[in-house]
Order: structure tokens, then sequence, then C-alpha cells
């Protein structure tokens, strides 16, 4: 059914539910339509004459231009997710599609996109999928689910908690969440850790000292148990605590009291403790290097956290998280991982665990500023040596189709054969990577 000749284009445009906007050949915003400005959250009327990516400010801004990709090589884009940011900061997720824009003549005169909020969507999938999320810690393993079920009642609860596992899972990040989650929110968090400083000198960095109380103490010092009143004490490494020390902790748990080192002045300990340890206190307790009646009194709360080796199914989801955050405090505009270097990651075992992915992450940022993180962006330790050929220089191409063939076979193996991407690597059509494909590499002719 044809449309009534007498209804304006831009009419139509602006009856649409989706976002639509047009662009010239320099990226200035030509049409905005009134959905496009309720989900951007911007007036379309402040929209118009801008750079589209003033306006957007999206995932694929820095570099990898979905739009951009279209115009270049005039091909089409379909349902791609990605985010944009609003004015006041807010990240929306859209899916996006795009085409070239043309005259009446044919000829490319720039590019119309369309875009629909998907967050809700997203919110959804994320619960179909078993996502689960709490403060800034996210999971999909059944083990660390029952965690952040359990996190809001220990946190309100006030009592002593007690974190377990090996360096790296997370142990401050549950630190913090059971102090942002409890009725200490809006107190200080203090975090000492009790394996980086000497044994003589944690009394009193943890309790404070009087003038006088040892030749350097010039002035009295406030300790972080005063420091963390009305709020929360975190003490990790708490298994490196010297045994004198214990005892003193111990009667702070049991009595809310504490004096500073060299003074008789008895002080109030208003300050609810979380500690955390990589070590096994339990056997410790039956050795006799860590009191028995410390550990239970620290450990009314206890939650062991797994090592990520054992949570295989969080590391794409690590993965997605850790991206999103270096994109944004980096302004940049990666994609996430090829299928490659995703695979590399399923198969490294992490003795450094979510602390160690996420400097591998931090690493490849590095060498990778837009497009995707593949095996070659990743620290060297993780990659496979590369295999050397005695005669390497007796199979390099000889002939300028056989480099071209190369060039577009190597691309696809990046790319994991998706035509589309390496056909915006190459900077070539479809139908060009077509041809020099079914050409081959011209040998034995």
């Amino acid at each position: 059914m044809a449309l009534p000749r007498d209804i304006p284009c831009e009419s139509i445009m602006e009856s649409l539910a989706d976002g639509v906007f047009t662009v010239d050949t320099d990226f200035t915003i030509t049409f905005f339509n009134r959905a496009a400005g309720k989900i951007a959250g911007i007036p379309p009327a402040e929209a118009l004459g801008r750079k589209c990516w003033e306006v957007f400010h999206s995932s694929l801004c820095d570099g990898a231009c979905a739009l951009g990709q279209c115009i270049k090589a005039d091909t089409t884009l379909s349902d791609q997710s990605i985010f944009i940011v609003r004015p006041d900061g807010t990240k929306v997720w859209v899916s996006i599609s795009a085409a070239p824009l043309r005259d009446a003549t044919g000829r490319i005169v720039g590019g119309v996109e369309t875009f629909r909020d998907i967050s809700d969507l997203t919110r959804l999938r994320k619960e179909l999928e078993g996502v689960r999320t709490l403060e800034d810690i996210v999971t999909k393993n059944r083990e660390m689910a029952r965690h952040l079920d359990l996190l809001p009642r220990i946190a309100q609860s006030g009592t002593t908690a007690l974190l377990l596992g090996e360096s790296g899972t997370g142990k401050e990040l549950f630190a913090r969440a059971l102090h942002n989650l409890s009725d200490r929110k809006n107190g200080p968090f203090i975090a000492v850790n009790c394996g980086a400083i000497p044994g003589e000198l944690l009394e009193s960095e943890l309790f404070g000292h009087a003038q006088g109380a040892f030749t350097d103490a010039k002035t009295a010092r406030k300790g972080r148990f005063a420091l963390a009143t009305g709020g929360t004490l975190f003490l990790d490494e708490v298994g490196e605590m010297p045994p004198p020390l214990q005892v003193k902790l111990l009667r702070v748990l049991q009595e809310r009291v504490y004096e500073p080192l060299g003074s008789d002045t008895t002080l109030p300990a208003d300050a609810r403790i979380v500690a955390a340890t990589n070590r096994d206190l339990e056997a410790m307790a039956r050795e006799g290097t860590f009191r028995r009646d410390l550990f239970y009194r620290l450990g009314v709360a206890r939650i062991v956290l797994p090592p990520l080796r054992e949570r295989p199914e969080d590391i794409p989801l690590l993965v997605a998280t850790f991206i999103e955050r270096l994109n944004l405090r980096q302004e940049k505009a990666v994609g996430g991982l090829t299928d490659a270097a995703m695979r590399i990651l399923l198969r490294h075992d992490y003795p450094g665990n979510v602390r160690e992915l996420q400097n591998i992450l931090e690493y490849a940022f590095i060498l990778c500023s837009h497009g995707r993180i593949g095996p070659e962006h990743l620290p060297d330790y993780l990659r496979p040596a590369p295999s050397h050929p005695q005669h390497a220089t007796d199979a390099a191409p000889r002939t300028m189709r056989a480099i071209k063939y190369q060039a577009a076979k190597h691309a696809l193996a990046r790319h994991d054969d998706k035509r589309m991407e390496a056909c915006r690597e190459l900077g070539i059509t479809k139908d060009t990577l077509r041809r020099i494909l079914s050409q081959g590499d011209g040998e034995g002719e």
C-alpha cells in the first residue's frame, strides 16, 4: 500500500517510537526526531547542527563509529548493541541500525541511524541469565550468589565478619559492601593491612599512642580505631597479626574498649570490625599460631570466597564489567574481546584471581584503543609462543594476488570469520573481499 503523497517524510519519522537522526558527510546532525531526543536526553533543537559524537558520547564514538563505517564502506548495519551517555551522565543501552543516506541521484550525502532503548531488555536478560549484582559485585556463580543473599542480613546485624579466600578474590569489595549496606554507611570506612606494617608499629597504628610513648612519639596520635568511630574498621590480612596484639584485639571485641599505647586512658571502641585473610586461620588456631578464641570471635559471620578458577562462568561477566569501567575511565571505545582472546582467558587458571583478570585487561587497554581486544593485546605470558617455520621466506607470497589473499585470510582469522569486521579493518567492501577470496592466492597457475 503506497503512502499518501501529501504526508512529508519528516512527519513520518517524527511519528516513530524509535530514535532517528541523520548526518551529513562531516557528521553534523541534520535531522533529530522527538524519540531520539527522549532517549538521548536532549531536545532535538539542541542536537541539530552539532557533531553526532558531541550528542551521544557512545561506546563507538572514539574511532569505531558504526555510521562512519557504513558511509565509508557503502554498507548497512543492523541491531548492534552499544551504550550512549546522556548529558546527566546516565548510561543508556541502545540497539542501533545504520545506513548511508543518498540524494535523488544516488550519491552518498551522509548517513541515517535509528536506535531504540533496550535498557529494560538488558536488565531482564541479565536476570534470565542468572546474573546477580550487589553493590560493585557481579556474579553468575551459585556459591557467590548465596553469599550475596546473606550479605545484607550480615551487614544489618552489626556483628563481626570474617572474609576468607585467596588473594585477589574480592575480600575488600565484600568488606565495603558490608559497610555500605549497614546502619554505619554514613560513617568512615577505614582499612589497614596488618601484613604491611611491622608488628612493633601495628599496635600504635591500630590504637594510637600517647605523647612520649616511645622515642619518636613527640605528640599524641589517633589510631585507626579512633578514626573508624561510627563506621567500619577493615583488618585485612589479619592472619599476619603478632600474638601479643591478638590478645589486645580480643579484649576490644569482648569489652569494646582500648587504651592507646603508653596511655592509662580507656577509650570506647565504636567501630564495626570486618577482618579478612588469605591464610587458613582454622589450621593456624589448631597449631597455636593464631588464638582460637580470637578466630571464633572474628568469625561470628564467616564468608569463604571461591577462587576465580572455580567459577569460570563469571569470567565473561567480569570481562564485560571491567571493559565498561575502563572505557569510561580512559574515554576509549573498546568493544569487547574477540572469540580467540576470550578462549585464552577462559583457559587460564588465575593464580591472582579477579585482581589478575583486572590487571590483564588494564594491560590490554594500553595496546588496544578501540575495536576489540585480540590475543595480540594480551600479556605475553598468556599467549602461546608463535611458531617459526624454518623456511618462512619460501612460504611468503610472491604475487600481489597472493598478498591480498593472505591479508584477507588473516583479517578473517583475527575477527573469527566475521566478514564485515574484516572489511572494516582492510578498508574494502564485501564485494571486494568476496572477489579476493574467490580468486585465491594464484599459486599453481
